[in-house]
Parts: structure tokens; C-alpha cells; sequence
């Protein structure tokens, strides 16, 4: 959920990653509707949960992610603008922390105590400590991360203080959980891909072409993507209420 205003590339909006975002959203919206059929008893126990399911929500997340770090680069790769970074920080916590106690209201036993949000506004504030770092070593440290979270889990972060990291053998169940391990790996992955974008001209070749080649098209499917977090916090109460008229409905 991010939609930071390209400036490393020369300025200006990109469309393709807004609409990048917009095709993010659609996925979470798939894939949020199919775990709401599921805890509605509409479709069978576990099938949001498991098998293609749970690889696709997987890759929502970490498409998520990974557009997050791209954002981050293209926002600050120049210089970071402190006050821009801030408020954008703020509302992303907010967010999460709205989240947090809304999930806790109605399921405790399984709440977010770090989901997407909260795993996006960590990411950035680490990411910033790679925008001057060399790409590659970017992207290595980014496998190192999946790598530890593969081979490093243990009891020993199994205490509530550390099991929001991910490297917990026993974490808290969650009905989402984000932690930096592995998904930081994913943002990191952004930053260090969308600073070899910007040394090979992509992003000034995209706004060039988008600017030679204005659409209404492009322009509605980019509008979702630049609008993303407010989305994601009213897509779940109108999907639940959907189903749950329709329940009523057609019995």
C-alpha cells in the first residue's frame, strides 16, 4: 500500500506502477473474498489456506512489497524528502495500528499484530538505510533474509517480544502475518531493482511513452493503485457485508 510520488526518474507520476498496484489489489480482493466464502462455510474448510491459495496470497503480499521498495526509491533515491517520508510513515501506522485493534475487537485470539501494513511501514523505515547501498549487495542481503528465515527459525523467539519477526518455530496464530523475515527481503528486492531500472533509463522511457501516449484507460486502471490504503482498509467490511446479505438473501 504505497503511492509515493516518483522522483529519482526526473518527477512525475509513473502509471505502470500505479497500475502494477491496481493489479495487487485485485489479487488481494480475489484472495480476501475466497477467505471470507471459506469462514462464511460457503466453500470448503482450509481452501483459502492452503495448496494455490496460499502460494497466491504469497505473492499478493510480496507483490505488495516489492512495489513498496520501488515506490521508495523512486520517492527518495535522489534525497529523502524527511517531511513527505514522515507523513506517509504516520498514515501507514496509523493504519496498522487501527488494524491491530479493530482484529483484536472482534477475533483476540487471533488478531494482526503485524500484518501488511505494519510489515510495509518496518520495511521502509530499514529501506532507508538501503537507498545508498550498491544494488547488488541490496539483493543479497535480501536472499540472506529469506535464507534466515528458511534455515533460522527457533524456540528461542517463540516469546511474544520476538515473535512478530518471523523466526519464531511456534508464532502466535494471526489471520495476517507479514513478518520482516522473510518479506522485508521483498522490499529490499524493489529498492535494489528499481535503482538498476533508473541507471538503464526505464522509468524516464515509461513517462516518456505515457506522456506520447495518454489513455483513458491507463488513467482509470492506474486511479485504484493511487489509492491503495484506503481501499485495503474498506475493502474487508464491504466484501464480509456482501456475503453476509447475500447469506440472508438467498439463504
Amino acid at each position: 500500500m504505497d503511492a509515493a510520488t516518483d522522483r529519482a526518474g526526473g518527477g512525475g507520476r509513473i502509471a505502470a506502477i500505479d497500475i502494477a498496484r491496481t493489479v495487487a489489489l485485485i489479487g488481494m480482493v480475489v484472495y480476501h473474498f475466497t477467505y471470507d466464502l471459506q469462514n462464511f462455510g460457503l466453500i470448503a474448510p482450509s481452501t483459502a489456506t492452503t495448496g494455490g491459495w496460499a502460494i497466491f496470497a504469497r505473492v499478493v503480499a510480496g507483490s505488495f512489497l516489492f512495489l513498496a521498495g520501488v515506490s521508495l526509491w523512486l520517492a527518495h533515491g535522489r534525497g529523502i524528502r524527511w517531511l513527505a517520508f514522515r507523513r506517509r510513515l504516520v498514515i501507514v501506522a496509523l493504519a496498522a495500528a487501527l488494524i491491530t485493534v479493530a482484529t483484536w475487537l472482534a477475533m483476540p485470539d487471533r488478531f494482526v499484530f503485524f500484518g501488511i501494513l505494519h510489515s510495509i511501514a518496518f520495511a521502509s523505515l530499514i529501506g532507508l538505510a538501503f537507498l545508498r547501498v550498491p544494488a547488488p549487495l541490496t539483493l543479497a542481503i535480501a536472499a540472506a533474509i529469506v535464507a534466515l528465515r528458511l534455515y533460522g527459525q527457533s524456540v528461542d523467539f517463540d516469546a511474544p517480544w520476538f515473535a512478530w519477526t518471523g523466526l519464531a518455530a511456534n508464532p502466535p496464530g494471526s489471520i495476517d502475518f507479514v513478518p520482516p523475515f522473510p518479506w522485508l527481503a521483498s522490499c529490499l528486492a524493489g529498492i535494489a531493482l528499481a535503482r538498476l531500472a533508473t541507471r538503464t533509463g526505464l522509468w524516464d522511457r515509461l513517462r516518456s511513452a505515457e506522456r506520447a501516449i495518454p489513455t483513458r484507460a491507463a488513467h482509470v486502471l492506474a486511479w485504484p493503485g493511487r489509492h491503495s490504503l484506503p481501499i485495503y482498509l474498506i475493502h474487508q467490511p464491504v466484501l464480509i457485508g456482501l456475503i453476509w446479505a447475500a447469506t440472508r438473501a438467498f439463504g
